[in-house]
């Protein structure tokens, strides 16, 4: 096999790579702190479609995490930039919250329930049972369906939480329709991210805690990828997959030196 060009620019997962349940994990702030001493390119990448990156980036701040604004990048922005490619100026009705709708409304749709263009569902801690119903009617009248992120549960303090994947099930199984995922493991999300910062995937990196999102999502991507042990995925897990990450560490402290 040829050999791996350096590593040149970084995306990392956020939750379980970096944060766990609002607490950085240790080593995640100097990872932070060499990528912008180095001036490295990096993302950090969230399928959570809830808050827009100036609100990642406050959240994040709040923990001793500088990352700016232009560093964040989520499902909903990648939802946004493939229906502006797909159909600019178009329209959709949306089930989501403001980091959703904001990206929309940034690349200048118009959000409606009048014969929209799209079905999209994004991330919301209050799914209700009337919004469902009408983006079941609007999808068999002819509206294509899209969702940010095809994860099935989110975490909270109480336990999981039903999130996208499970609701996208919901509407498929009234309408016969799958949607189009645009976040990971979808490598669009990655190509899209990397675009933003000019970087290229031979010599960029994935860190993630998910071998069904963050590592699939990295490899097919065509990039270098690393597994942290501080998330979801255990050691024990990994042989299960078909496919295995570059190099499995156990938390970030362990790449800072690789920066």
């Amino acid at each position: 096999m040829a050999e791996r060009k350096p590593i040149e620019s970084w995306l990392t997962d956020m939750d379980g790579v970096l944060i766990h349940e609002g607490v950085p994990i240790p080593g995640a702030d100097a990872f932070i702190k060499k990528l912008r001493e180095t001036g490295k390119p990096f993302l950090v990448l969230t399928n959570n479609s809830i808050y827009t990156a100036r609100d990642l980036h406050a959240r994040l701040a709040r923990m001793g995490l500088d990352v700016p604004v232009e560093n964040i990048w989520t499902s909903a922005l990648a939802t946004a930039q493939f229906l502006d490619d797909q159909r600019p100026g178009g329209t959709a009705y949306v089930i989501g919250e403001a980091g959703l709708t904001t990206a929309l409304h940034d690349i200048g749709y118009v959000l409606t329930d009048h014969d929209p263009d799209y079905v999209v569902l994004g991330e919301t801690r209050t799914y209700s049972f009337e919004a469902m119903t009408k983006a079941v009617r609007l999808i068999n009248a002819g509206a294509r369906f899209i969702c940010t992120n095809p994860d099935e549960t989110g975490p909270s303090l109480e336990g999981p939480l039903p999130a996208t994947g499970s609701v996208a099930a919901l509407i498929t199984k009234a309408t016969g329709k799958d949607p189009y995922f645009a976040g990971k493991p979808n490598p669009l999300m990655m190509r899209t991210g990397l675009n933003a910062i000019g970087a290229h995937s031979e010599s960029s990196a994935m860190i993630g805690d998910r071998m069904d999102t963050d590592i699939l999502a990295g490899l097919e991507a065509g990039m270098q990828t690393f597994l942290v042990l501080t998330g979801l995925t255990t050691q024990a897990e990994v042989d299960r997959y078909p496919f295995r990450p570059s190099k499995i560490v156990n938390s970030i402290a362990d790449i800072v030196d690789r920066v």
